[in-house]
């Protein structure tokens, strides 16, 4: 049981169905989820990859993150290499990083679930400036390559209706030709492939919930759509990026106006699920 990502101390919590690796010092990050029965990082590892940025080095590392919306170097690349608190809660743990110097303090809670392998996490954005914050919360998970991720484009039960029920927001690197890209009806699927360019495409998402599968093990992540209100991205709420070394499933919280002392929270559910084989089979769960 390792208790280091890369020179990087960790803590973890875990029950009968799951594993949850977090860093014990830098982020907010969770960095390692192991099923119960395999040693396998259901996330991607990625220690190498740093860029430079006017606050430091930022160090993308892997795992799970929590950033600030809309992408901007100044407020998002902000590095997470110290400072973080721990504390216990009366349903798992919360990690709170320090206060950035945009004013933004992250945290992240970690919840098990007794009866599956499934983990709620509760993300914060607290503004401790002394003026307005405009921003979203951004909640990114980085997987490893060789899975297929799927972004629903509409809910099974949408009533026929004149108006559109449909979007889809293209990166200026993503390329219609591109052959880990199909944009179905009702689904939206990016093979997995180490490829460049990198290929992104984004959504207002109404289904609430977006998917990895990879082999026989299914991960889903939910959160709660609130399509009447403003988001980054030209609209987006949900978004998929691939380049030749991970994918990373992304949900946004609506853009708000954050005062001082206020706080944000946008809140997902992941669960894994084993034994699951095609895409056919996933429309029948979800």
């Amino acid at each position: 049981m390792s208790n280091d990502f890369y020179g990087l101390r960790t803590q973890s919590v875990e029950n009968q169905h799951l594993r949850l690796e977090f860093l014990a010092d830098a982020g907010p990050r969770i960095v390692r989820v192991m099923l119960n029965g395999s040693n396998e990082n259901q996330l991607a590892e990625l220690p190498d990859i740093k860029w430079d940025t006017p606050n430091g080095d930022y160090f993308i590392r892997g795992g799970h993150r929590l950033w600030v919306a809309p992408e901007v170097v100044e407020q998002t690349y902000i590095p997470d290499n110290s400072g973080l608190q721990i504390e216990n809660t009366s349903q798992g743990v919360r990690l709170i990083g320090p206060t950035e110097v945009t004013g933004i303090r992250k945290s992240i809670d970690i919840q098990l679930h007794a009866d599956a392998a499934r983990v709620t996490l509760v993300h914060r954005l607290q503004n401790e400036s002394n003026k307005p914050i405009d921003c979203a919360a951004w909640a990114i998970t980085m997987f490893r390559l060789g899975g297929t991720a799927i972004l629903p484009l509409r809910k099974k039960t949408e009533a026929q209706s004149l108006l559109p029920d449909r979007s889809v927001v293209l990166w200026q690197y993503a390329h219609k030709g591109d052959s880990r890209l199909y944009v179905g009806d009702e689904n939206i699927l990016i093979e997995a492939r180490a490829q460049l360019p990198p290929c992104k495409i984004g959504t207002l998402n109404v289904a609430g919930w977006l998917a990895y599968l990879r082999g026989d093990i299914f991960f889903v992540k939910r959160f709660q759509p609130q399509p009447n209100r403003p988001h980054v991205d030209r609209g987006s709420n949900a978004e998929i990026y691939c380049n030749d070394r991970f994918m990373e499933l992304e949900t946004l919280a609506p853009f708000q106006t954050l005062q001082p002392n206020e706080t944000v929270e946008h809140i997902e559910t992941w669960e894994w699920r084993k034994g699951v084989t095609s895409i056919e089979q996933i429309n029948e769960m979800i």
